[in-house]
């Protein structure tokens, strides 16, 4: 490692001492034996940090760098790895790890902890690279994957899960073992996971989750249980090529099952959000329609037909014209015990010809429009008293927020699509479709979860509709008919559980 400057400026600020030291790292391509590069380094005491443009360029990576808000992207491999200044978290396709120490920025350049860094990269994203500590380089290699894809079957007496492989593998390349906490592990020596197609399988059976490690030349999947089990089998298949783990419940787990799904999925109270309220008036048409009376007016009739025909228990966050604070909305939904909360708003565009409906779920949003919308309603803090509630809410914690909430993604996703498909059938709106954006309204509910915006008071036609008490009901009735459908789906599984 060559040594000599002694001067940078890190995070804004001029450091200057013999502990901070300038030089580089080589790294190896073994796939390109005649190929060498350096990364540009400095080390702080033992620390060692890599410039994060030299890393991008070695790897010929997708880079986007906000110079501004000092924040980093890559994308290699299929994988999206994001790193802030001055953090230590690392996103990896919206799973976040920690490091031991920041990532720094001397105004043009992130400077990453290299062993960290790499070694998260390596065991969650890139198992072809890492840091060789006896040669003090950096290693590079393309490796295929050849653990590519997991379905999970539900039995009477257990769960089978498949692992999809490129090769063959004997029995005892493959080690599996229970730990605690309803923890199960399989390794899989010379097995090179696809960690971001593994993570999003399916889940079912007693698998409630799934991690995937790389460790060094072995694969290792962890997988997350519902219920302890008695016993378990593996042997891999060769016609088709995967792995086959067999996970034994215990008799007593089948009633005990069935009593959980219908605790888990009856869907028996719902929450309506009306959104705003009191002295927040949220968009106001050119007509002078508020939108807190029209999300109250179609929130009471939502509710109104789900007590007399779905037989649901309702909870309103607001039952008149009052403020809420946003954070005690999704608080009353918790404390109710609510199984599915609903936010209903109205929209707003500079652009008066802008009109239509659309749904939302939790998620960092992909468009400008969606965050622009998100600004908007969350605009509605600022008339709290306790404000420095959300100081906290940064992007990246915001993200580790929206994750907490993982379990009801794919129930809130398919929420909205169905009452997206409702309204469009009832309404003579455009469709503008289901999106992801960061409501803080829907942060924290622990249940599957949607914003509905029904229309733009921004636009003078859509108003008028929205003036319209048939109107309403008509939006109000396609919900209801959405959550019933939803409803319907969703407990159809006790059925089939009781069925055998």
């Amino acid at each position: 490692m060559i040594r000599g400057i002694s001067l940078l400026l890190i995070s804004g600020l001029w450091l200057t001492g013999t502990s901070l030291q300038a030089g580089q790292v080589s790294v190896q391509f073994p796939n390109e034996p005649d190929r060498t590069e350096t990364i540009r380094t400095f080390e702080s005491g033992s620390a060692i940090y890599i410039s994060a443009n030299d890393f991008v360029k070695v790897l010929t990576a997708r880079i986007f760098m906000n110079v501004a808000r000092s924040k980093l992207v890559i994308y290699f491999g299929g994988h999206r790895i994001k790193v802030s200044a001055n953090s230590s978290f690392v996103v990896i396709d919206d799973q976040v790890y920690q490091m031991p120490s920041h990532a720094l920025f001397d105004g043009q350049d992130i400077y990453l902890p290299m062993r960290p860094f790499l070694s998260i990269l390596h065991r969650r994203a890139a198992p072809g690279i890492l840091y060789d500590d006896v040669k003090g380089v950096i290693i590079v290699e393309l490796l295929a994957f050849n653990l590519t894809g997991i379905s999970i079957e539900d039995k009477a007496n257990g769960t089978v899960i498949r692992i999809q492989t490129t090769r063959q593998f004997d029995t005892q390349s493959l080690e599996a073992w229970s730990a605690k906490n309803r923890w199960f592990y399989l390794t899989v020596a010379g097995g090179v996971a696809d960690s971001l197609t593994l993570r999003q399988a399916r889940l079912g059976g007693v698998v409630r989750a799934i991690n995937v490690d790389q460790v060094g030349k072995s694969a290792q999947l962890a997988f997350h249980l519902r219920s302890e089990i008695e016993n378990h089998e593996i042997y891999h298949n060769r016609e088709p090529s995967e792995i086959v783990l067999t996970l034994r419940t215990p008799l007593s787990y089948s009633a005990e099952k069935i009593k959980k799904l219908r605790d888990s999925w009856y869907i028996d109270t719902i929450v309506i959000d009306a959104g705003h309220g009191g002295k927040d008036p949220g968009t106001t048409g050119k007509y002078g329609l508020k939108e807190k009376f029209i999300t109250l007016d179609i929130a009471k009739r939502v509710g109104r037909l789900l007590e007399k025909h779905a037989g649901a228990k309702v909870v309103y966050t607001r039952d008149e014209d009052v403020f809420i604070p946003v954070w005690k909305r999704t608080k009353i939904a918790n404390e109710s015990n609510g199984k599915l909360f609903i936010s209903v708003h109205g929209n707003a565009n500079n652009n008066r010809r802008v009109k239509g409906f659309e749904t939302y779920i939790l998620r960092p949003g992909k468009t400008d429009d969606a965050v622009e919308v998100a600004q908007r309603e969350n605009a509605v803090i600022k008339l709290e008293e306790e404000v420095t509630r959300y100081d906290n809410l940064t992007e990246d914690s915001f993200i580790i927020a929206s994750l907490m909430q993982n379990s009801f993604m794919k129930e809130s996703e398919d929420l909205a699509s169905i009452i997206q498909s409702e309204l469009r059938k009832s309404i003579p709106s455009p469709d503008r479709g289901v999106k992801q954006a960061g409501f803080f309204v829907l942060i924290g509910a622990s249940m599957p979860n949607i914003l509905i915006e029904v229309g733009y008071l921004s636009n003078p036609q859509e108003e008028k509709q929205l003036r319209k008490p048939g109107y309403r009901q008509s939006i109000a009735q396609a919900i209801y008919r959405g959550i019933r459908r939803f409803k319907d789906k969703y407990e159809k599984v006790l059925t089939e559980e009781a069925k055998g």
